[in-house]
């Protein structure tokens, strides 16, 4: 029983490293990944752990697809990367994901520092941040200059952010755990 605990743990940081790997390659997460990683998330849980278990996937999953829902309308955010969190969801369920969203948020900003100060993009982006809380406050959607259909636009590979999460979770839980 240990061994399947111990494998059902790993499943979603192995599945993460898979989806950063495609992300960084070929800059998508392909549905043939996170289609099935949501029904082996919902799958694994409901086998460990009964109908609590299939209740945490389902709440996680959706809870990761509704959080993330409004930046891939407003082309902030990819679709895989929308789908690739929703399957890792279904694996943590709704607590354990919270966790690594603001985890994925802080390393994603952190490679977006790094991006815009390496390609000498500070001030572009500065105003660019600035049309964009101008947006926010006028109640529309800022333009398609920013963002993801902009060919020149700087961009990062979100699953990486997220598989990196991932893994800093898992380590943290195996750590904790001996």
């Amino acid at each position: 029983m240990a061994i399947v605990k111990q494998v059902l743990f790993l499943l979603p940081a192995l599945f993460a490293v898979i989806a950063g790997v495609s992300d960084w390659r070929s800059r998508r997460i392909p549905n043939w990944l996170t289609v099935p990683g949501l029904l082996l998330g919902i799958a694994a849980n409901s086998a460990s752990r009964g109908w609590p278990g299939a209740k945490d996937s389902l709440l996680g999953a959706g809870l990761g697809l509704l959080l993330l829902l409004p930046f891939v309308l407003v082309r902030s955010l990819g679709a895989g990367d929308w789908k690739l969190v929703g399957a890792l969801g279904a694996f943590l369920g709704p607590h354990n994901l919270i966790n690594v969203l603001f985890a994925t948020v802080l390393i994603a900003g952190l490679m977006a520092l790094i991006l815009i100060v390496w390609k000498g993009r500070i001030r572009r982006t500065l105003g660019n941040i600035g049309r964009m809380l101008g947006a926010v406050f006028s109640f529309h959607l800022p333009g398609q200059e920013l963002s993801l259909d902009n060919p020149a636009a700087l961009k990062i590979p979100f699953g990486v952010a997220v598989a990196l999460a991932v893994i800093l979770y898992t380590v943290s839980r195996v750590w904790g755990a001996a």
